[in-house]
């Protein structure tokens, strides 16, 4: 028998998904295609709601039966009210916001939780590509070249952890992936997984 689809999301969207409990309200900010969406649904059974700022990705989503309407993250998100949310996604978007630190005050005053992944700018083969080549890296997780990537904002692990500091945003989980995809728990360890750690997950609370 062919495999769900939806049992293969990426691996990311795996470990969001099992952060949020079943039965829900969720936002998923920057949704894309309606992937994660759609798993929630299906094996979650969220109530679920999006946002997507290309056209193509909301008529993905509306096609697929989801409620997703097109909008920024940059200026719509102050339309929703407080905790109007039980968990707000923002996965692998972070990056490519005009205003990182007001979209992350959003998210955390929306959502009662708020999860966030990124691709980490300090990982080692990053730092190793720039020091022997010059050359902005070209990777599965930046898979863009400088001239043409919507990312506008790249940041660290060490550099995400110090600006939820500042805000006062509790950390109340973390982890990092690996090359490979393995998860490592952060915790205090953020020098060690700054390094290793391609990408991280994060949930945020206030």
């Amino acid at each position: 028998m062919k495999a769900d689809p939806r049992q293969t999301i990426r691996v990311d969207l795996q470990l969001i998904a099992d952060m949020i409990e079943p039965n829900t309200r969720v936002l998923d900010v920057g949704c894309g295609d309606g992937t994660l969406l759609d798993y929630l649904a299906a094996f979650k059974q969220v109530d679920g709601r999006g946002i997507e700022i290309s056209m193509e990705g909301v008529n993905s989503c509306v096609s697929a039966g989801l409620s997703v309407v097109q909008g920024d993250a940059d200026t719509d998100l102050a339309d929703y009210p407080d905790d109007a949310f039980d968990y707000v996604v923002l996965s692998q978007t972070l990056q490519a916001t005009h205003a990182p630190r007001q979209v992350l005050e959003h998210l955390t005053r929306i959502g009662r939780r708020a999860i966030v992944s990124f691709p980490n700018f300090g990982h080692w083969r990053v730092r190793g590509h720039l020091f022997l080549f010059g050359r902005m890296p070209v990777n599965e997780t930046l898979p863009y070249q400088w001239y043409d990537t919507p990312n506008i904002h790249f940041c660290t692990i060490k550099d995400f952890v110090i600006l939820c500091r500042e805000m006062g945003v509790t950390i109340e989980r973390s982890l990092s992936l690996d090359h490979g995809g393995r998860p490592r728990r952060i915790g205090s360890h953020v020098f060690f997984n700054n390094m290793l750690g391609g990408q991280a997950v994060f949930v945020l609370s206030r």
